[in-house]
């Protein structure tokens, strides 16, 4: 057996689908910088401690890998997923271009205009609870809410019809896999998503609307073509896929023990905190963020040398006893809070503003809406998604 068999498999198999793998805390109080066989089978370094893994997303020289590094390849697919497509290599990842690129689209998701989609986001959520009441208990809420919610509102921003959700679905979910598809679905999916954009795209200049991709279409410095395309894929796969896996996981991590709910119920003014609460404590949140580095640099004592991908855990971050007190506690009026959910530096989540926003208003809307709601099955019963890049529930079986 090779020393790489050797290793451990990343991502870590977790038994329950809110808890934590147990090798989290293991590798931050032993070996913090760890090496680890992701499914591709490739080599990447490990960082499971806060102050590591936010120097190395903060630190400028070094970026997402791009096709031309010789980085680990992340999925079990030789030329597939988004990590290995033309979006990955179209929008820039470093310096000025990069900045240029994140400005234009940043534009739209100033606090200014995040308070001006609330009450519309509020309404949505309201149409769609009232739809899940209709049917009656039990309900997935995941199926009705949580999915439905940031999908509808990605598509109004982008401008295109949310009747293709699932069209969305299957093409995010397939570009997002690890070990779910084989390398020719991940390349159809993405081609087949490509020509969709562009279509789309086209019809935009030829008739501009009130939305992100026909501003940045007709913006006096507009974009080309394939990094507009790029771009309206990156947005319309991160607009949706990870704010309704969070939506349910927030509602599962607070209704798995019932006295959050009700200490929410009782002050509704701690849904702001609540919602970063559960984004530092969620668990599930999938491989986390990788950075190929361009030279040597020694992190938490250890030398990685120049052509190494890290793999910066997020979510096994957000668990440090040196950045959190009572890390492994859930406190619903925890401020401060510096949790990685979103990661850090210049490729931060540019979307983080819409997802705290939709979290918030879903949050707001169910208390007042359904303040019985609880879990209609036992926590234990609740089952992950697996072999994506991205965490989630499969389901979230609700009852009121």
């Amino acid at each position: 057996m090779s020393e790489v068999d050797e290793l451990p498999r990343f991502p870590f198999p977790a038994d329950a689908a809110l808890e934590p793998p147990a090798e989290w805390a293991q590798l931050r109080s032993k070996c913090p910088v760890a090496h680890v066989k992701l499914a591709s089978g490739d080599v990447a370094a490990l960082l499971t401690r806060h102050e590591d893994v936010r120097n190395v997303l903060s630190d400028p020289r070094f970026t997402r890998p791009t096709p031309g590094d010789d980085a680990a390849r992340i999925a079990d697919s030789e030329g597939g997923g988004i990590y290995n497509s033309d979006m990955a290599e179209v929008i820039p990842q470093h310096g000025e271009a990069h900045l240029t690129w994140r400005r234009g689209i940043g534009k739209w998701f100033t606090a200014k205009r995040m308070n001006a989609l609330r009450p519309g986001i509020a309404v949505m959520a309201e149409q769609l609870i009232d739809e899940m009441v209709a049917k009656g208990a039990p309900a997935d809420l995941k199926a009705s809410l949580g999915f439905p919610l940031p999908v509808w509102v990605i598509c109004d921003m982008l401008g295109v019809p949310d009747t293709d959700r699932d069209r969305f679905s299957h093409w995010s979910d397939t570009m997002l896999s690890m070990t779910r598809y084989s390398a020719a679905e991940m390349k159809a999916a993405e081609q087949e998503f490509w020509r969709y954009m562009a279509a789309h795209i086209a019809a935009k200049r030829e008739q501009p609307g009130d939305d992100l991709l026909s501003a940045l279409i007709t913006d006096p410095e507009p974009m080309s073509d394939r990094t507009l395309i790029a771009t309206g894929i990156g947005l319309l796969i991160a607009g949706h896929e990870t704010t309704a896996n969070m939506i349910t996981k927030m509602v599962a991590m607070l209704l798995s023990d019932r006295s959050r709910w009700e200490q929410l119920l009782a002050d509704p003014s701690l849904v702001r905190t609540a919602v970063e609460e559960s984004l530092r404590l969620d668990a599930n949140l999938g491989v986390g963020l990788a950075r190929y580095l361009t030279e040597e640099i020694e992190i938490g004592g250890v030398v990685l040398p120049a052509g190494t991908t890290a793999m910066c855990g997020m979510a096994a971050a957000n668990r440090d006893e040196d950045a959190f007190e009572r890390a492994s506690e859930m406190d619903l009026s925890r401020s401060p809070n510096p949790h990685l959910a979103f990661g850090a530096g210049a490729h931060a989540c540019l979307g983080q503003p819409l997802a705290r926003t939709e979290l918030q208003v879903v949050l707001e809307v169910l208390l007042r809406r359904l303040p019985s709601l609880d879990l209609a099955v036992d926590v234990e019963d609740l089952r992950r998604v697996e072999g994506l890049v991205v965490g989630g529930l499969v389901e979230l079986p609700v009852r009121w």
